[in-house]
């Protein structure tokens, strides 16, 4: 049984979601579904029977030790890996290779670790490729769009510049304005800050933390505890391929239910 988080008007309450009584509004649907997915690397077992619904507008920060399987569950999501069995649904629409997936990509955006920004293009250009490509916006109105994005993440005073004229922490801001460029509804972020330098993960951080409030649904693999446990609406915790625990993050940090969730937070805390 999942235990699911409900969202409505800012207030978030981490409880497994009763049934609906006559009259009541209707919950946020499931937006991102995963069903027994399971993943193998040849005989390596990585992910293992997999089951999480994630709503539409949740904040979702995905916890664990290096190894357990955060960044190949979201990489399934999106289909770039490709899962072994089970069946994942985005927006009502199962990921498999095929004409869907084109439309399953349009509507999720990723912000990769590793920036990937094409190099022989500046900013702007990196941030107005998706849109025309993708969603056949004209040159003018992809511009204007990636303009405005650029703004929204505080770097628009570089848009003329080459990526390697950044730092990490603006790469990793043109990273998020691309991502959001094809209006996504899902984000996915595989560890946004592992690759920065200390002093710029706050600057990626706080771009993160304002998108959290703009309802679009948000999984997030972190290592920044503290930010999972302030923005996210739920935590879930992965070891060795498997969810362990998940629920709402006060609950999960201050009082987990399960011996390996306890051991992985007092390791990490105690440093």
């Amino acid at each position: 049984m999942i235990n699911e988080t409900r969202t409505t008007q800012g207030t978030t309450q981490g409880t497994t979601l009763p049934p609906l009584e006559a009259g009541l509004p209707e919950a946020p649907r499931a937006i991102i579904s995963l069903e027994g997915v399971n993943k193998y690397y040849g005989d390596f077992h990585a992910l293992k029977n997999i089951d999480l619904k994630v709503r539409e507008g949740e904040v979702v920060a995905i916890l664990g030790p290096s190894g357990s399987g955060k960044s190949t569950l979201i990489r399934c999501i999106n289909h770039l890996e490709a899962y072994s069995a089970g069946d994942i649904y985005v927006d009502g629409t199962r990921v498999q290779p095929g004409p869907e997936l084109i439309e399953v990509r349009k509507g999720v955006g990723m912000v990769f670790q590793s920036f990937n920004l094409f190099p022989n293009m500046t900013v702007l250009e990196n941030v107005t490729l998706g849109p025309i490509r993708v969603r056949g916006m004209s040159p003018g109105d992809a511009q204007a769009r990636a303009k405005e994005l650029l703004e929204k993440v505080g770097i628009a005073e570089q848009m003329y510049k080459y990526p390697s004229a950044l730092s990490g922490g603006q790469q990793q801001r043109v990273g998020i304005a691309r991502a959001l460029a094809n209006e996504p509804r899902v984000l996915l972020f595989d560890e946004p800050t592992s690759a920065l330098d200390p002093e710029m993960v706050g600057e990626v951080l706080d771009v993160i933390k304002t998108l959290a409030g703009t309802g679009v649904t948000m999984l997030l693999v972190t290592h920044e505890m503290g930010f999972a446990r302030h923005v996210a609406d739920r935590v879930i915790f992965m070891e060795a391929g498997q969810i362990v625990e998940e629920g709402a993050p006060e609950q999960i940090f201050s009082a987990p239910q399960e011996d390996r969730t306890r051991a992985f937070f007092q390791s990490v805390l105690a440093h």
